[in-house]
C-alpha cells in the first residue's frame, strides 16, 4: 500500500507564536514527535509532504518557514496553501493520486482548523488517514483549553468515515506506517 506522511502548517510563527498568533500547546513535544515520525518515514522510504499556510507571517521570511527544529528532508515536497483546507487550490490531491497513495499519516497544526479539515477532506477523496494523536496541536480558544481541543478531536476523528475510507488515531510511538484500517472494515 502506497503511503505518504503529511505535515501541515508546522511553521515557525504558528508554533512559536508572534504578535498576531498565540503559540501552540506543548510545542516541544509536538516537534519531537514530528521528528520521530519523519525519521520513521525515512527509514521505511515513505514520501513526506509539508504544507505551509501563506497566512502565516504573510507568507514570507523566517516565520513562514517550517519550524527551525523540524528536520525537513531534502526529498520532502512542500506545497503552499491559501485556505484552511490543504487540498483546496493546491496540487496535493493530484500529487497523491499520481503516486497511487492510499494511506496518509497526518500531523501538524492547528487541530481544529487545518488538521480537522485535512482529515475529513482526505477521507472523501478516497484516502485512509492515520492522525497522529500526539503529533498535532493548537492554542487555547476563548472557550476551551488547547488540550481539550486536541483530546476532543482525537476522540471525534478516531473512526470518522465516509463509507469506504476513514480515519483512525494512533500515537507517534506506534507502527504508523502499518495501517490497521482493515481491522475496522
Amino acid at each position: 500500500m502506497k503511503q505518504t506522511l503529511l505535515v501541515i502548517d508546522a511553521q515557525q510563527d504558528l508554533m512559536e507564536g508572534s504578535t498576531e498568533e498565540q503559540g501552540v500547546f506543548d510545542k516541544e513535544r509536538i516537534i519531537t514527535n514530528i521528528n520521530t515520525v519523519i525519521q520513521k518515514a525515512l527509514d521505511e522510504r515513505i514520501p513526506i509532504v509539508f504544507i505551509r499556510d501563506l497566512d502565516v507571517a504573510s507568507g514570507e521570511g523566517p516565520g513562514f518557514q517550517i519550524h527551525k527544529d523540524i528536520n525537513v528532508p531534502t526529498t520532502a515536497v512542500i506545497f503552499d496553501k491559501e485556505a484552511t483546507n490543504s487540498f483546496y487550490g493546491t496540487p496535493l490531491k493530484e500529487h497523491l493520486h499520481h503516486a497511487n497513495v492510499e494511506h496518509l499519516v497526518l500531523m501538524g497544526c492547528k487541530t481544529e482548523h487545518c488538521i480537522d479539515t485535512a482529515v475529513r477532506t482526505a477521507t472523501i477523496n478516497r484516502f485512509d488517514v492515520t492522525l497522529v494523536g500526539d503529533g498535532h496541536s493548537t492554542s487555547e480558544s476563548q472557550h476551551l483549553a488547547a488540550q481539550q481541543i486536541i483530546q476532543h478531536h482525537n476522540e471525534t476523528l478516531h473512526g470518522h468515515y465516509n463509507v469506504d475510507n476513514f480515519s483512525i488515531v494512533r500515537n507517534s510511538d506506534e507502527d504508523l506506517f502499518n495501517p490497521i484500517h482493515d481491522r475496522y472494515r
